[in-house]
């Protein structure tokens, strides 16, 4: 640790020095130009690149983020000191934190936050935990239930992240599921199950970006085609079931079952449960009273902000709503039942509950860091015009390779969300472009191209250390950053190998039976990899 933190102080200094050997003239009041020189080209991608490699090599997500921020501040001031450090702050930092829909976000958060220490210090958990103890005998039927409820879960990745962790992280841990692997399940069935899902906000939003169609009749169209998030699903039990795990995993998995849970040492929120008091007269529906009324009140909120109640329909209502604000009011609400459910059970008392506000913010707080740096990073990517690169990409490569086209805006969307940690972005800007291509093409083609696009974001999205969604899988799991990302990267890409395979046999039958050949595929991978490359060793 020691090593990685001077190599990180070493990379600060040299930035600083940097800055301060730039010209003092540019301090001089000088118009910066509308666009940066390095706009819309290769450099545009350099600034995320440099966050998820110093990242991945030191270990360290906060500074990591910051000098890819810096990078790409210097990118668009063209090394002007005063232009890098506004660019920075002013035209990143603050500028990301005044947007409503984020600061929606940074709310929702804050308020699981408290429902999760609310339900802890009332012993609802703790119960559930009892309970679950007794009907769940074994690792893989530990494993299995959080890929149920993560699941059943379906209404929102963020909400799904938070929600899954905190109820099976007791049980998982009673098991000896590494945090990992918990981070993992949870990712796994956040995104990928959100998109495969009519009723979500992922829905929504897709259903948005297609212009000149109906939106919700595309996005259930794609459903059979969106191989990455079937597939994924498909491998998940799977490799419970074969009990097989490869790679950094393995490592992980093989030291929980000697009772070591993290691996490293690095254990942002150790501490956090043990200094929580469970109260002993917590019951089962301690837990289950709040999250049932967390759903309810969130897909109300939801189909509120699409004007459900002034006369518009269910379905229309879902996908116009505001996800942001529909959490935010529904988990208010949700707050505030739970917060009266234990008054009346007398489980907790109104000064108990009002503690749990802070404390649930204070948990939520490396999660909202690592949140504000990757917004800031992605800023930096769109003042850079990394979405209209990739984006000419795209459309230079569209002629001539009609039916190699679904794999190769598999591979583009997975490089351009992985890149820039937003999958929603990544449908903004491809999904448009597909269906102006594929607008006259005959068959199922601009179907099959949609669902690529949304599978290759989802796969980019999972990949990325700076996806906000797999920052909220770590925030669930409480298992430190840099080990979900390093853990969960092998099996993304083992995934996204069949996809791409698969996507090239559906570009040319253009049959939704080709998700049969993608099944066969990843069996055929998980086959070769419990033979040759499994590392867990089970006791």
């Amino acid at each position: 640790m020691k090593f990685h933190r001077n190599k990180i102080t070493a990379l600060l200094a040299m930035a600083v020095l940097f800055l301060m050997a730039c010209p003092t003239t540019v301090l001089a009041a000088e118009e910066e130009a509308a666009a940066p020189a390095v706009y819309a080209t290769f450099w545009s991608l350099i600034p995320p690149v440099v966050a998820i490699v110093l990242a991945l090599i030191t270990k360290e997500v906060y500074s990591s983020l910051f000098l890819g921020i810096l990078v790409g501040a210097l990118l668009y001031s063209g090394g002007n000191f005063e232009g890098t450090v506004n660019q920075i702050f002013s035209g990143g930092m603050i500028s990301v934190l005044s947007s409503s829909s984020n600061v929606g976000i940074l709310v929702f958060l804050v308020i699981l936050g408290a429902m999760v220490c609310l339900m802890n210090r009332a012993g609802g958990s703790a119960a559930f935990g009892r309970w679950a103890g007794k009907h769940i005998k074994t690792r893989a039927g530990a494993e299995l239930a959080t890929i149920l409820l993560g699941v059943l879960i379906f209404i929102d990745d963020y909400f799904n992240c938070l929600t899954v962790g905190s109820v099976m992280r007791p049980i998982t841990d009673q098991h000896n599921v590494s945090r990992a692997k918990l981070a993992y399940l949870i990712d796994a069935t956040a995104a990928p199950v959100c998109i495969i899902a009519p009723i979500s906000s992922w829905a929504a939003a897709v259903s948005g970006f297609v212009p000149g169609e109906d939106g919700m009749s595309v996005f259930v169209r794609a459903i059979p085609y969106n191989y990455y998030a079937l597939l994924t699903i498909v491998m998940m039990v799977s490799m419970v079931l074969m009990k097989a795990e490869f790679g950094a995993m393995g490592v992980h998995e093989s030291n929980a079952l000697k009772g070591d849970l993290f691996t490293t040492a690095t254990r942002p929120y150790a501490g956090s449960e043990g200094e929580e008091k469970s109260n002993p007269r917590g019951k089962v529906m301690d837990l289950l009273i709040p999250i049932i009324s967390l759903v309810i009140c969130c897909v109300i909120g939801m189909i509120y902000t699409g004007g459900f109640f002034s006369g518009t329909d269910f379905v229309t209502a879902f996908s116009q709503s505001d996800a942001s604000v529909g959490l935010v009011l529904g988990s208010f609400f949700g707050l505030v039942v739970t917060v009266l459910l234990y008054m009346v059970r007398r489980v907790l008392s109104f000064r108990d509950c009002m503690a749990c506000i802070p404390e649930g913010f204070k948990s939520m707080v490396p999660a909202i860091l690592i949140l504000t740096f990757a917004w800031t990073l992605k800023s930096m990517t769109d003042s850079l015009g990394a979405a209209e690169f990739v984006a000419e990409m795209v459309k230079s490569s569209a002629e001539g390779l009609v039916n190699m086209l679904p794999a190769i805006i598999f591979l583009v969307a997975c490089f351009l969300a992985f890149a820039t940690g937003t999958s929603w972005g990544t449908f903004g800007i491809l999904i448009p472009i597909v269906v102006h291509v594929f607008e006259n093409t005959p068959g199922d083609l601009m179907i099959i191209s949609i669902s690529a696009c949304m599978a290759g974001a989802v796969c980019g999205d999972h990949c990325s250390p700076i996806s906000d969604t797999t920052i909220m899988a770590s925030a669930g799991a409480q298992c430190d950053h840099v080990n979900h990302v390093s853990t969960q990267l092998p099996y993304a890409i083992v995934a996204a190998a069949v996809s791409f395979v698969t996507y090239i046999f559906a570009g040319f039958i253009q049959s939704p039976l080709c998700l049969i050949i993608g099944v066969v595929l990843m069996m055929a991978a998980l086959f070769v990899v419990k033979k040759k490359f499994s590392d867990l060793k089970m006791v």
